[in-house]
């Protein structure tokens, strides 16, 4: 009786890896254009890089069978970037100002093949030094990963129970 209960186990989490994960692409229109991404190669890899992976983390709480095609139109950073000559690495420096985080996304979701919501998105926290957020201060992208939270919440599934 054991095996046999063990064996369907066994057979119950092979069927459930079988089943479709939902997935995210992240492409980038052309990025050497974007308003505000580091000019250094290695930097601004790093954070596309940031925000591609954080799109695919926002990934496993689509349903199965659904995909989620993103592409990056335009992306500025909260803060403003200001030379810093005497180290080479410039400093970011957040006012709270006319500084707040923006992007702009197409997307597509699809489900199981066909289109179930498509559009263009403008993504702004105007307020992101005063929202709360669940991201430590040493997170990088904070700010930015935030708002994406929000928009994906809103628009595409829910990634947590809201808090309002």
């Amino acid at each position: 009786m054991k095996a046999a209960k063990q064996f369907l186990a066994l057979a119950g989490l092979f069927a459930l890896a079988g089943v479709s994960q939902a997935a995210v692409t992240v492409t980038y229109d052309d990025n050497k254009h974007f308003t505000d991404v580091p000019f250094e190669t290695f930097d601004r890899k790093e954070v596309l890089t940031q925000l591609s992976d954080h799109f695919q983390k926002l990934g496993k709480f689509l349903p199965p069978g659904e995909n989620l095609s993103i592409e990056m139109v335009d992306v500025d950073l909260a803060g403003r970037r200001i030379p810093n000559f005497r180290t080479g690495q410039d400093i970011r420096v957040l006012s709270g100002r006319a500084d707040w985080p923006r992007m702009e996304v197409r997307y597509v979701l699809e489900q199981n093949g066909q289109v179930i919501k498509q559009g263009d998105a403008q993504l702004q926290d105007m307020n992101y030094q005063f929202s709360s957020t669940h991201y430590f201060d040493s997170e990088p992208l904070r700010y930015e990963k935030h708002m994406i939270d929000e928009w994906f919440d809103e628009n595409i599934a829910p990634i947590r129970p809201r808090r309002r």
